[in-house]
């Protein structure tokens, strides 16, 4: 999986990238399409940047350039993803809660994924079995992901005029991508984000109102 390289704002516009990015971004291109190829055919413990080197036709230095180390030839979408959650906060249309915009969007993608694991993309469908059964690969991208809090946080806080996140919005920003990590490790996937989600927008004392204690 290979992020999309863009040009730099200049002068209020978006320029095209030039001969240099475009080489750059085609040779991280074919190292992560070599290592990709070679993790689902021998696993991902078994491959050596070596050997990702050679069937890339670069050098192991040219390799660890592009991806300092092993695991972020697996996971080389970070910033597109960063760039996704924050429009969720920016996009969201008048009158959308921030639960609920975070909801219609991990729903959509986790639906995605499972329509594209059940009848599409075999090839896709080996790239998450790899990253479930590699627990480096599992940790490496948890630890990625939950990066993302600090983002979300600030653009959170930016809507309501905060000069920094309060404490609330952090644990918010925090809920949502740990909701996102616990679903996708569920047997249901759809019911595990529902569930979560719907304690986040009503809060714990509603269920637990809802709930009342059995020793009483």
């Amino acid at each position: 999986m290979t992020e999309t390289t863009t040009g730099q704002a200049t002068t209020g516009q978006t320029s095209t990238p030039g001969r240099r990015e475009r080489k750059k971004a085609a040779t991280r291109k074919a190292i992560s399409d070599a290592a990709t190829e070679l993790f689902l055919e021998h696993g991902f413990d078994a491959v050596t940047i070596r050997e990702i080197a050679e069937k890339a036709d670069v050098s192991p230095t040219t390799v660890l350039a592009h991806f300092p180390q092993k695991e972020a030839l697996v996971f080389d979408e970070d910033e597109e993803q960063r760039a996704q959650l924050v429009a969720v906060v920016t996009d969201r249309p008048a009158g959308v809660s921030l639960a609920r915009a975070f909801h219609d969007h991990l729903r959509d993608d986790l639906i995605a994924n499972l329509v594209g694991h059940a009848e599409f993309d075999r090839r896709v469908r080996q790239f998450w079995e790899l990253i479930q059964s590699t627990p480096t690969l599992a940790e490496y991208g948890q630890r990625l992901w939950l990066r993302h809090e600090d983002a979300v946080a600030a653009a959170i806080a930016q809507q309501l005029g905060q000069e920094e996140p309060e404490d609330q919005v952090r644990v918010f920003a925090r809920f949502v991508l740990q909701l996102a990590t616990l679903a996708g490790t569920s047997s249901d996937r759809l019911r595990m984000l529902d569930a979560g989600f719907e304690l986040l927008e009503h809060g714990w004392s509603g269920y637990e109102a809802e709930h009342p204690r059995a020793d009483r």
